[in-house]
């Protein structure tokens, strides 16, 4: 009947929508897990000294400690000065709602990690949806709201990395760069890398669209040997991996230092080793796509002259995606972890300041010491980006590449894709007086049905399965140069 596509619209989908959104407007701004992430108060942040306070430290009369000069006529006050190695020591508070209005890029942070818990509850949601009651003609909307994500974290890094290319130093602007090319150089080289060692689907995914998109080609009469060749497919996703890596740099680099403060406050066995896992995560995602390292292990394990695979592939493809999913669920828990590692910056730099000779102005120590915690929302948006774009990158992967979340499935997730949204006997129904809505209904399902026939599972397995690897591995290539860098050689 013709009121399918109807149900598909105006059914539980956006039901679920629609409600959501009532959420994101009414309860959100109320109960947000970002400002309880920040303000729960487990995190402190270091106060700078007032004018008064490092007054009485350095021993100096507020009247007897001006000195003016004159420059041309004006009277000039001359910076107060105080010896570095003063015996200060910084009052910490807990952070509240009211210190988060003064913190850079708060707004930004709040609206990347509550739109994403929107979006991940009305994915599970969705899916239970999808489980039970198991609808063929209606469009999984979910994916928009993932890729709505993706769409604010990638917009969000854009806009730090821009902040380092107007620096006025541009040492920042060089890193950047320099990781950019050195990532594009890299993706070229993984791009040739032979689906024997890293099984991502790409070729056959290519494959399968040129051949689909050339069949919906000569349907409509025109003549082609395909949208694109493969060369430009592989040249394009080189420039993308750039851009990825380009903006994961200082995400990892930060992240690097903050797991060594980190592990130096940390101070019982089992928060070290989650804090090893964590750092590590990205490297075990990694290698969950080397196929000799792990699909072949436990496909084909070495168990005398037989070989008896352990668990199915479609098993293997799920419980790849659970590991994922667990180990970014470790990285969002270690989070405060982290961060308190950052705000103790502030006291490491006044501790590191009484070990230098010579004077410092009072402005520039309570500037030193303001600034770590006013940038506090920048270090928790260049931890939790990465994080919500492995975790939806994962869940598109799941939903367009037609996998399942059980560990057994009972039902084979390779089924072929229907060739339209409509049954047939939609086509041989003759439209009846007011049929021009109902024929327009028609002729868009049939479309979204062609482009469904182009754009196939098999396409968005290795599309997908590339992506959610590459920012992996770009977040570890990342850190492990930032752990050698804070390590070896800014002690040198």
């Amino acid at each position: 009947m013709l009121s399918l596509p109807y149900k598909g619209v105006i059914g539980v989908q956006l039901v679920v929508t629609m409600v959501m959104a009532s959420v994101i407007q009414k309860i959100i701004p109320h109960y947000s897990l970002a400002r309880w992430l920040l303000c729960s108060g487990s995190l402190r942040w270091y106060q700078h000294p007032t004018e008064e306070e490092l007054r009485i430290l350095a021993g100096k009369q507020r009247g007897r400690s001006k000195k003016d000069r004159k420059y041309n006529g004006h009277i000039e006050n001359k910076p107060l000065t105080i010896p570095k190695d003063i015996d200060l020591h910084l009052e910490t508070k807990s952070v509240t709602e009211r210190d988060t209005v003064a913190l850079h890029y708060f707004p930004e942070y709040q609206w990347l990690v509550d739109f994403t818990v929107a979006a991940t509850v009305v994915y599970v949601v969705t899916e239970a949806y999808y489980s039970i009651v198991k609808p063929s003609q209606e469009m999984n909307i979910s994916v928009v709201w993932c890729l709505l994500v993706l769409a604010f974290a990638v917009k969000v890094l854009f806009s730090l990395t821009t902040h380092y290319f107007k620096a006025e130093d541009g040492g920042e602007r060089s890193v950047c760069v320099t990781f950019g090319f050195f990532f594009f150089v890299k993706a070229m080289a993984i791009l040739i890398v032979t689906e024997n060692y890293l099984e991502f689907g790409l070729e056959s995914g290519f494959s399968n669209f040129s051949e689909s998109a050339m069949q919906f080609l000569e349907k409509q009469g025109l003549e082609s040997q395909g949208p694109v060749s493969k060369l430009t497919f592989k040249l394009f996703l080189a420039v993308l991996c750039s851009l990825i890596g380009a903006f994961l740099t200082f995400p990892g680099l930060r992240l690097a230092q903050m797991h060594l403060d980190a592990l130096n406050l940390a101070t019982e066995k089992i928060t070290q080793t989650l804090l090893h896992i964590n750092f590590l995560a990205p490297l075990f995602m990694v290698l969950l796509w080397v196929k000799p390292i792990t699909k072949d292990y436990i496909m084909n394990p070495p168990l005398g002259k037989e070989s008896v695979p352990l668990i199915s592939e479609d098993t293997f493809d799920t419980v790849r995606l659970w590991i994922i999913i667990l180990l970014c669920a470790l990285r969002l828990a270690m989070m405060r972890h982290h961060l308190q590692a950052y705000l103790n910056l502030a006291q490491k730099s006044v501790d590191q300041m009484k070990k230098e000779a010579g004077r410092i102005s009072m402005v520039d120590l309570q500037k030193m010491v303001a600034r770590v915690f006013y940038y506090l929302c920048v270090i928790a948006l260049q931890y939790v980006a990465p994080l919500v774009m492995l975790l939806h990158t994962t869940l598109l992967l799941k939903t367009l590449g037609n996998y399942s979340w059980g560990i057994y499935p009972e039902l084979n997730s390779d089924t072929p894709v229907e060739n339209s949204l409509l049954p047939s006997s939609v086509y041989s129904e003759s439209p009846p007086a007011d049929g021009k809505m109902k024929v327009t209904v028609v002729q868009i399902t049939m479309a979204l049905g062609s482009l469904k026939n182009i754009f196939t599972p098999l396409l968005f397995r290795g599309l997908l399965s590339f992506l959610t690897w590459w920012i992996a591995a770009c977040l570890f290539s990342t850190s492990l140069f930032g752990l050698f860098y804070h390590q070896y050689l800014t002690v040198a």
